[in-house]
């Protein structure tokens, strides 16, 4: 196959939403569809030792909820489907905000009965920055919840989208019979019997048909009837062009859990969404249709399998051909580089492969080398722009709960750190560790890596810190030199020894600044 059929085979999307939207189960049936895994792990059944195919963390595992993006990929109809499954716990955002620098579009889950909840606000906001085009999954339909047409205007003004609907729901929760699907001109009958199982539409072009009342009951029929001459009416005809511009939103509706409405979703999917994107760097924009290869790091993880200590980096590949061996330049550290085992991602198992195209994930074993947003080009030197990084929010110390462990412990952490779940930062004065994050919920997740992967125990003592603000060094040496006097016992360095003052409110930035106004603070560390 050639270089442009594969990069036109290539769909490459994240599913955001809410915690508890039903993500993580929209991920694995599309897996099941996707004939990628023969039968889904129930989510949130703890009795159940397989779990989610995508959670494979064991904390995940235990909490129900996932705290890291997973890779996934399958092929489907000819078309090789990269997903990318975010975490929906706004602790765990910083991932997930990262995550979108790397897909082509994306998946909105919405709970049929909480409608639209402050997470996927969020999200959305910045897919709608970016022009990221949108599907919209409106999921739980089997269960009680709001009327589809409220829903509709909710996604519409809370979300700020312009929706049209692809199918339409048959009845709610107990009176659910189905979706009529408008894409296909389908009927889908829904029976809560066939959750492992997947249901085929019969052909139904025209709804006016006598026959539809005898399928599905004629106050069914009349409604649906009624309803389908209001969505034909009140919104606008699916348009391709401005689906991709990111200027209309279809929406579906279904049951993740039971199987319904999954495979209409994936079929429209496959059809519609987006090949691989160019993306802008520093320097200009790069399209993905270039033959020389270029990509970058959009997260880190360390202890794939606990069993051997390795750490991946994955990369997105945004233009050319990645091939096993070839010598690829990491433009932070100018050094030329060879990679012998790249993986590809099918959840937590990995396989190498030798060429992997525009739009893939690849795993790199990685010993150190990256950071986050990093690049690897064929020599060319650019950065790629987009991906944030975040002021923590909560700091604590860390201490070593087993002095034995010492060595244990700094690795673990050094490690975990370059993930980018949270940031390490040591007291000028005393030398103590202090971590800060995004969220509160980081540190049991590091607590609990740092015993099960590393063998190393610590506990946490809070500490009152508004803001880590970076200090840019000025030319006014007097001036630094006395405001690292005056507030020697609120700095400290980051990994990457640069200075970071500990404000512990936004009065005391202020009154800094003020004092001292050569010094330059920031609230990310990437201010060059």
């Amino acid at each position: 196959m050639s270089f442009i059929e594969e990069l036109e085979r290539r769909r490459t999307f994240g599913i955001i939403s809410h915690p508890d939207a039903g993500k993580t189960t929209l991920t694995e049936k599309l897996l099941l569809f996707g004939g990628a895994i023969q039968e889904a792990g129930a989510v949130k059944n703890n009795k159940i030792k397989k779990g989610a195919t995508s959670d494979f963390m064991e904390i995940e595992r235990q909490r129900g909820i996932s705290v890291a993006t997973s890779v996934l990929a399958f092929i489907y109809k000819d078309k090789k489907i990269n997903i990318l499954d975010t975490p929906g716990h706004k602790d765990f955002a910083e991932d997930t905000f990262r995550t979108l620098t790397a897909v082509d579009s994306v998946i909105v889950v919405i709970d049929v009965a909480k409608g639209v909840e402050a997470q996927t606000e969020k999200l959305v906001a910045v897919c709608r920055m970016r022009k990221i085009p949108i599907i919209v999954f409106i999921n739980k339909m089997d269960r009680e919840g709001k009327d589809a047409f409220d829903l509709l205007d909710e996604v519409e003004q809370k979300l700020g989208l312009r929706v049209t609907p692809l199918s339409f729901p048959i009845g709610m929760g107990y009176d659910f019979k189905g979706i009529y699907n408008i894409w296909e001109k389908k009927l889908n009958l829904f029976s809560a019997e066939n959750k492992q199982t997947i249901s085929e539409g019969i052909e139904f072009d025209d709804v006016s048909n006598p026959e539809l009342d005898t399928i599905i009951g004629d106050a069914a029929a009349n409604t649906l009837r009624e309803e389908l001459e209001l969505v034909y009416s009140v919104y606008p005809k699916f348009n391709l062009n401005e689906y991709l511009k990111g200027d209309l939103q279809p929406v579906f509706f279904g049951s993740a859990l039971n199987n319904f409405g999954v495979k209409e979703l994936l079929d429209c999917f496959t059809e519609i969404a987006p090949t691989p994107q160019p993306k802008m760097s520093d320097t200009r924009l790069v399209d993905s249709k270039e033959e020389k290869l270029t990509g970058f790091v959009f997260k880190i993880h360390a202890n794939m399998d606990p069993k051997h200590r390795d750490r991946l980096a994955f990369v997105k590949i945004v233009s050319g051909t990645f091939k096993r061996n070839a010598p690829y330049l990491h433009v932070r550290n100018g050094k030329k580089m060879k990679f012998s085992s790249p993986n590809a991602f099918f959840a937590e198992k990995k396989e190498i492969v030798d060429e992997s195209f525009p739009g893939d994930i690849v795993g790199l074993h990685d010993t150190g080398n990256f950071k986050i947003g990093d690049t690897l080009t064929e020599g060319e030197i650019l950065n790629f722009k987009g991906i944030p990084s975040f002021s923590p929010e909560h700091f604590r110390y860390v201490n070593n709960a087993d002095p034995m462990k010492a060595k244990q412990l700094y690795k673990g952490l050094d490690q975990l750190m370059d993930e980018g779940v949270a940031q390490l930062f040591t007291m000028e004065m005393n030398g103590r560790k202090l971590i800060g994050t995004v969220g509160a919920l980081q540190y049991e997740v590091i607590q609990y890596r740092l015993e099960h992967e590393y063998g190393a125990k610590c506990t946490y003592e809070n500490l009152p810190v508004h803001k880590a603000c970076w200090v840019e060094a000025t030319d006014n040496k007097e001036e630094f030199a006395e405001f690292k006097r005056v507030k020697q016992r609120y700095l400290a360095k980051d990994k990457e020894g640069k200075l970071v003052f500990l404000a512990d409110s936004s009065f005391t930035i202020q009154m800094t600044e003020q004092k001292y106004p050569s010094v330059k603070l920031h609230t990310t560390s990437e201010y060059e």
